[in-house]
């Protein structure tokens, strides 16, 4: 099922795609990933782009080439067609739902076919449906670790890979990178409070009415107000 239309500087192709759950079960049951593509008026012959949303669990942004949205979508239409995957369980595919049925095991089971894996099996799906050889891939942050696993499970299906964020270790054990992380995060937090005493009980406040309300509140907003001053000197 697809639709083609047209938005200010844009030819819009959208399509939904019937995918097994479980790409190892292609028999069994199957969900809807949403696909968007997107073509400069006179680029209707170019190459795709395949994007990678970050999140993970957020869709692919909803485009504009008033303003630019993304920011990139204008250098992006210059060389390719781009295709915006809502990736399973975003946007307008089909969702995840908010009450699971089953057992906590049976739901741990259904909630793992939503990982990187299976986004990248859908991607190889869609690429074969569209008669695509082969295509570039961008991904943004988890959509970076999205594009490593599309590089490791079907490097045949690529023809190149560009990364804004999201690329795993090579070297190091994730354990000893998280430890860097937090060694180093521990002292920037400590240099702000250092510079900004007064924010210690503020964002104390904030965490807790966060934990209980799960909201923001306006502690949040100082301590964000005053981080970026800290980062940004």
């Amino acid at each position: 099922m697809h639709a083609r239309r047209r938005i200010p500087g844009l030819i819009v192709t959208e399509r939904e795609h019937s995918l097994p759950l479980d790409h190892a079960d292609p028999g069994g049951a199957t969900l809807t990933v949403f696909s968007r593509e997107l073509a400069d008026p006179d680029g209707q012959d170019r190459p795709l782009l395949l994007y990678f949303e970050g999140g993970p669990g957020t869709e692919a942004p909803r485009p504009s080439r008033v303003g630019a949205s993304p920011a990139w979508l204008e250098r992006a239409l210059a060389d390719f067609r781009v295709l915006m995957l809502d990736q399973r369980g975003t946007g307008r595919s089909s969702p995840i739902g908010a009450q699971l049925p089953g057992s906590p095991q049976e739901q741990a089971e259904y909630l793992a076919h939503f990982r990187a894996d299976s986004i990248v099996a859908d991607a190889e799906a869609i690429r074969a449906e569209l008669g695509i050889e082969r295509w570039s891939v961008l991904g943004q942050s988890f959509g970076g670790f999205c594009a490593m696993r599309y590089l490791s499970a079907a490097p045949e299906g690529l023809r190149e890979v560009l990364f804004t964020g999201g690329v795993p270790p090579v070297k190091a054990h994730i354990d000893e990178v998280y430890r860097a992380t937090f060694a180093r995060m521990r002292e920037r937090n400590e240099r702000f409070y250092r510079r900004y005493p007064r924010t210690a009980s503020a964002c104390s406040a904030c965490w807790s009415v966060r934990a209980r309300r799960r909201c923001s509140c306006r502690a949040e907003i100082v301590c964000i107000r005053a981080a970026c001053a800290s980062w940004a000197t």
